[in-house]
Parts: structure tokens; C-alpha cells; sequence
């Protein structure tokens, strides 16, 4: 599915009456009842008290609609104003003054909000999506009165506060438990901080244009099984293990065997047909009895048992990757500098499709345009993205949308920057964020896995970017998939691997739950 800034929103909306002749009030309608229907099945008690909070906007529009068709049906309701009813303009207008003529309780308090909002649940249509910069006065006020009653939260659109393309908020912000977005998921909604305001979010269907909602210059994507099922690898019946992919795992050093056998293994689990895991020649013996469907290369190594840079080394990598469809690189590599100059000459002269992560990025970082190839897979946590751009981490992470951007038109290759909500940025300007995943994924080796997991998907054929993105959902519907067999604390990463299979079959089949 795809999603959208604010800015783009408004284009659409205002191009649905423009082009296609759909009044702007009936999308207005559309979406007050929309949210009138979640109210409905959040209260299925009719004497419960409804409390809509609505500002002057378009977004105490909908609220205005919201609360006629519950009035309508016999629900106590009662409309906060924020505003003079003078402010209000346009389509809203229209809908505050139906709510009048039905004789519905209004309460205009433009100066200051009530101690207490005396409800069982309230409509926040306080503020829409074009909120930017702090929130003062009687806003504020409400905003502290919601959070005061005590009673569960509808946002109209988007929690009130909420920025709409960063995810952030000033000085306050909404905290609903549902939040019923219209036409297409804004991208604030999706990331950190803002996606632990959100709740459950509903994308409600007010008949804008589905061409409007598909076109190709809205750069942003929510990867959800709708969008990870289509982009999935499918086995013709007469396929041998060759078909599949051959994916090979450069990984490990001592003391670090286990980041390579679960690459390893995530490459295996995510259907690649024959997996190669090349290691230092002494720890050759350790993985043989760790991994058992995987084929072992045994490499040169350094005095401190990491993978060699020397001439030998190359050449048995070139041999062991001959017919190698899709490479792994980095898991438990260690930062041995002989490694780090393997490494760079690997990168330097590979010409297919590949996976870099954990040392493989550490060895090379600071990185620039020359440093990775173009069909390049980088995936990142927050620390190695800021040792590879060269800036501090709380830098990425105050703006990781941003960050995931400047790292792929930088880089020229797909970057996956790893953590809650995993962003997947082109450097063509796409950026896709995830859908799925769970705290339980915060144990070491789940980089390890995914790492395998993507580059599986790329020696099947997937493009970069859309490797990527099915990949991170796989492995976040994985993780939930093994936290809820194994409880989500004390989950291991090895846990993940049995339940890919499982995640890739319900993608298949239409299913995203556990």
C-alpha cells in the first residue's frame, strides 16, 4: 500500500474534486462516517457518552459528521468547539450548522477547555494533518483534557499533535487507540515515536480515486502481505534445487561462529536452493557440525582465526562464488584489518546482487558513492548507518526517514536501516516502511537472519529494493510468529528460523496474522 505526506494528501484530495467532480463534501462525509462506524464498534452500548472534540479545520469537519449519524442513531453525544463557530469556514461550516439545526448539545469554548471531559469515549478532530510546530492556548488545554478523562481515544485522521510526514510532536500530542486515517496511511503514522500514539490504525476507503492512490510519483510505501505477496518468488513445478538460488554466506571468525550459522540459515529458510557458507579454514570443523543442509569453503585465515586478505583468499572466494546467484556478507566477520581489505576488494569487483551487513559494513565505514556496488543491499542498525555516514547515532535516530534517504543516494544502493518500523530507502527516492515485527526481535543474531533471509530472496530474482522489503516483512512476521509459541522475552534469534517457512506460506496465502 502505498502511503503519503501531507502535502501529497491535500494533491489528491483536492485532484479527486478537480479531475474526477467529487464534491469535497462528500469525502467529508465519507469520513465522518467512517469514523462514526469504529465509534460504533468500540461502544457498542448506546447510552455510552460520546465527547467529539473539533477544531475549526476540515478534521472538525469529519468530527461534525461523526457525531450526527451516532446522534442520529440515539447516542448521547456532545460536540466541543475549540473556536468561535465565526472560524469555521467551507465544508465544515456546512456540517456545524446541520449539528445546530438538530438541536445536538454544543459546547463553544474558544478560550479556555473544561477541567473534565465527562464521556466513555472521546473523538479527537481536534487537528489534521497540517499541523506543524507546537500547540498553544485552548488546544493545548483539550488535548490536556482528553488525556485527563480517561476514557479511549478515536483520532479523526491523526492523533492531534502528531506531524504528519515526521512521525514527531512539539509540546503535545493525542494518544488514541485507534486511529482511522483516510484514503492512504501517512507516513507519520508508520514510524517512531509517532506509531506509539497511533494504535490500532484503520485506513478508511472514502472513494477517492484509486488512480490518484496508486500513482507512481507518491515515493513512499507501507509493506504490508498485500505488498510483500506479489513480490514473492514462485517455484514452477519442475524446478530443481539450481532454480531456487544460490546464495554464498561470507561470515564468522572465532568466537563468532553463530552470526554465520544463522545467516546461513535465514538464507536456507527463505528458499534459497543450495547455500555456500565460506569461513576461516580453522573454525570449518565447528560449522559442519552446526549447520547440516548448508555446504561449507573453508578460507585462509589470519593468525587471530579471521577470513585472510591475501591473494589466496581471493581466489578461492571467486571460485567458491563462481556460480553464485546472490552473496551474504558480514556476519560475525570480526575487524581483523586483513578482513576489512578482503572485504574492499570483494566489494570493489563484485557484479551481482548482494547482501552487507554488520562487519562487512563496520570494516568499510566511513563509506561514499564507490563504495558499495549498485545492486547492493546495505542493512544497517542505527550505530553502523552513523559509523558509515560518519555522524552520531542520536543524529540518525532524531531523523531516521531522513537518514535512510541520505544513506541511499550516498551509497547509490538499497539501504535497510534496521530498528522499530525498518525503513528500506532507494536511491531512486523510494522508501518503504514496515509493517510488522515485535520487541521480541531486540536479541542478538536477528541481523544475522535477516541478512540470510534477504539475500535468499535476491538469488531467486528480486530486485534490490523489493528483496528488501519482503524480506524485513518476512522477518518481522517471523519474529512474531516465534514470540508468540516462545513468549516474546527470552525469544533467541534460532527461534525465528523455523517459522520463515511458515511466514512465507501465509504472505502466500493472504494471511498476516500469527
Amino acid at each position: 500500500m502505498k502511503a503519503c505526506t501531507a502535502a501529497e494528501m491535500r494533491d489528491i484530495d483536492r485532484r479527486a474534486t478537480a479531475e474526477y467532480g467529487i464534491p469535497s463534501l462528500m469525502l467529508m462525509e465519507n469520513a465522518g462516517r467512517a469514523v462514526a462506524e469504529v465509534v460504533r464498534e468500540r461502544l457498542p452500548r448506546r447510552d455510552a457518552r460520546v465527547a467529539v472534540v473539533c477544531g475549526r479545520g476540515n478534521n472538525g469537519g469529519d468530527g461534525f459528521v461523526a457525531a450526527r449519524h451516532l446522534w442520529n442513531e440515539g447516542r448521547p453525544v456532545t460536540v466541543w468547539l475549540t473556536v468561535e463557530a465565526e472560524r469555521v469556514q467551507g465544508d465544515a461550516l456546512v456540517n456545524l450548522e446541520i449539528v445546530r439545526r438538530l438541536g445536538m448539545p454544543l459546547q463553544i469554548c474558544p478560550h479556555a477547555a473544561p477541567a473534565q471531559l465527562e464521556a466513555d469515549l472521546v473523538v479527537d478532530a481536534l487537528y489534521g494533518t497540517g499541523l506543524k510546530g507546537e500547540i498553544r492556548g485552548v488546544g493545548a488545554e483539550f488535548i490536556t483534557a482528553i488525556e485527563k478523562a480517561g476514557a479511549p481515544v478515536v483520532a479523526v485522521d491523526i492523533p492531534s499533535g502528531l506531524d504528519a510526514d515526521t512521525g514527531t510532536w512539539a509540546n503535545a500530542c493525542v494518544r488514541a487507540e485507534v486511529t482511522v486515517t483516510f484514503g492512504l496511511p501517512k507516513v507519520g503514522l508508520l514510524v517512531w515515536p509517532g506509531r506509539g500514539r497511533v494504535g490500532d490504525l484503520r485506513v478508511a476507503d472514502i472513494s477517492l480515486p484509486p488512480p490518484l492512490l496508486s500513482q507512481e510519483t507518491l515515493r513512499h510505501e507501507w509493506i504490508d502481505a498485500s505488498a510483500v505477496a506479489p513480490r514473492l518468488p514462485r517455484r514452477r513445478p519442475e524446478a530443481h534445487k539450481g532454480d531456487a538460488g544460490r546464495v554464498f554466506v561470507l561470515a564468522g571468525s572465532v568466537g563468532l561462529t553463530g552470526a554465520a550459522t544463522l545467516a546461513a540459515g535465514g538464507a536456507l529458510r527463505g528458499g534459497a536452493g543450495l547455500v555456500t557458507l565460506g569461513i576461516p579454514r580453522s573454525l570449518n570443523d565447528i560449522l559442519e557440525t552446526k549447520v547440516t543442509e548448508v555446504m561449507t569453503l573453508p578460507l585462509p585465515e589470519t593468525p587471530s582465526r579471521a577470513l585472510s586478505g591475501s591473494t589466496e583468499a581471493m581466489d578461492a572466494i571467486r571460485a567458491g562464488t563462481r556460480s553464485a546467484d546472490a552473496l551474504a556478507l558480514g556476519p560475525g566477520l570480526g575487524r581483523d584489518p586483513a578482513t576489512g581489505a578482503l572485504v574492499r576488494a570483494l566489494l570493489g569487483e563484485w557484479n551481482r546482487p548482494l547482501v552487507v551487513d554488520a562487519d562487512g559494513l563496520n570494516l568499510v565505514a566511513p563509506a561514499d558513492e564507490r563504495t558499495f556496488p549498485p545492486q547492493a543491499v546495505v542493512t544497517p542498525h542505527p550505530g553502523e548507518l552513523a559509523r558509515l555516514l560518519g555522524t552520531a547515532i542520536e543524529e540518525v535516530q532524531s531523523n531516521r526517514l531522513d537518514s535512510a534517504r541520505r544513506a541511499a543516494a550516498r551509497f547509490g544502493c538499497v539501504v535497510v536501516l534496521k530498528g522499530a518500523a525498518t525503513l528500506v530507502a532507494a536511491p531512486d527516492g523510494r522508501l518503504a516502511i514496515n509493517s510488522s515485527g515485535t520487541p521480541a526481535l531486540a536479541t542478538g543474531g536477528t541481523g544475522d537472519v535477516l541478512t540470510g533471509l534477504i539475500a535468499a530472496l535476491l538469488g531467486q530474482g528480486l530486485a534490490p529494493f523489493d528483496a528488501a522489503a519482503a524480506g524485513v516483512f518476512i522477518h518481522g512476521l517471523a519474529g512474531e510468529l516465534a514470540a508468540a509459541e516462545v513468549g516474546g522475552v527470552g525469544m533467541a534469534a534460532g527461534d525465528m528460523l523455523a517459522c520463515i517457512p511458515r511466514a512465507l506460506r501465509l504472505v502466500a496465502e493472504g494471511i498476516r496474522a500469527p
